[in-house]
């Protein structure tokens, strides 16, 4: 292994290749490719990517590997030569979300009348009800993925909010009202609108806005909200089952969707953010993951990344983890984050 630099409009950048030979990376059309041996490396320019629209400052997208530089932070991934430029990040979170699910189907796989009826941390529900609720989840993403439920301009809570139900209140009763077709038939669901699910995703555009909970977002953010999702009831479900589930570096997708949607958080609750916030995280892997916005930062929060993503995910309290910060938000920061609409 070697040191290789290329200049790109006089900034250096340092990358780690496999071959003997110098890398000459030229700039065209905001994507930057070379090819090293049987490799191709391909430099995404960040500024593709979305940033939150509630926020009233910019947040910088940080993500895969921090090559930073005057022009912004770019991600470095092996990629196929015809791959378009938009699908590269896109397509990180698909096989994440894949793996996410074989993890939850080795779970139930075994499972019997028994297991499918053992209690999950979710009151009132047990294994088969957390994955039916995926499933439908499941399946409303699909939905929304085609464009179905574009004419919903406002969102799911709107159409709540007109039968005076909250998100969670509808969640219950849809799964009260199909529970009674038993563990293995609901297991059957889950599998085939998981499969949907990635087919849709992997035809979609993911800068595309589509519809969700609270409103619109791109195709990119509902494919983070998925993976979340079906990370946490994994969880769930392992608990239940009393199996233990091993954190992985798939993390960094729910906790950079977590930290991305901090405005929204705020906004949500009708609370004051005072400024940007930075969330530098160790990763199950023991990498560092910072995720560091634009202007500079009013509060910073620092831990390990499960212990975020349990606390953005509703599952652990911030008292029950070891994450400080400093800044005048920290508190708020950590009682409103969350990687799912409110």
């Amino acid at each position: 292994m070697r040191q290789d630099s290329a200049r790109i409009s006089g900034i250096r950048f340092r990358s780690t290749a496999l071959t003997n030979q110098g890398a000459r990376i030229k700039r065209g059309g905001g994507c930057h490719s070379t090819a090293l041996d049987d490799w191709r490396v391909r430099l995404v320019d960040a500024r593709w990517f979305r940033r939150p629209r509630r926020a009233s400052f910019r947040y910088r997208p940080i993500d895969f590997v921090d090559i930073a530089s005057p022009l912004g932070t770019f991600i470095l991934t092996t990629t196929r030569s015809d791959l378009p430029r938009w699908k590269v990040a896109v397509d990180v979170i698909i096989e994440d979300l894949i793996a996410q699910q074989a993890e939850l189907r080795a779970l139930i796989a075994p499972c019997g009348d028994i297991e499918f009826h053992a209690p999950t941390p979710c009151e009132g529900w047990d294994v088969a009800d957390v994955l039916l609720h995926l499933a439908a989840t499941n399946e409303l993403s699909a939905s929304s993925a085609r464009g179905e439920l574009d004419h919903l301009a406002r969102g799911f809570v709107s159409m709540e909010r007109d039968r005076d139900q909250t998100v969670d209140e509808a969640a219950a009763a849809q799964v009260a009202s199909e529970r009674e077709i038993g563990g293995a038939a609901i297991a059957k669901r889950w599998e085939a609108s998981a499969e949907e699910l990635v087919a849709e995703f992997r035809r979609g555009d993911p800068h595309r806005r589509v519809t969700w909970v609270s409103g619109k977002l791109s195709l990119h953010t509902l494919a983070a909200t998925r993976l979340s999702e079906t990370w946490i009831h994994t969880n769930d479900i392992a608990e239940a089952l009393a199996v233990d589930v091993t954190p992985t570096d798939r993390l960094r997708h729910i906790a950079r969707l977590a930290w991305r949607t901090i405005p929204y958080a705020f906004s949500m609750s009708d609370a004051t953010l005072s400024g940007p916030v930075a969330v530098h995280l160790v990763a199950p892997s023991g990498a560092q993951w910072d995720f560091v916005p634009d202007e500079p930062t009013v509060t910073t929060i620092r831990g390990t990344a499960i212990d975020f993503c349990n606390v953005a995910g509703r599952r652990k309290t911030p008292n029950q983890t070891a994450l400080q910060g400093e800044g005048p938000d920290v508190g708020n920061v950590l009682a409103l984050v969350r990687t799912y609409a409110k």
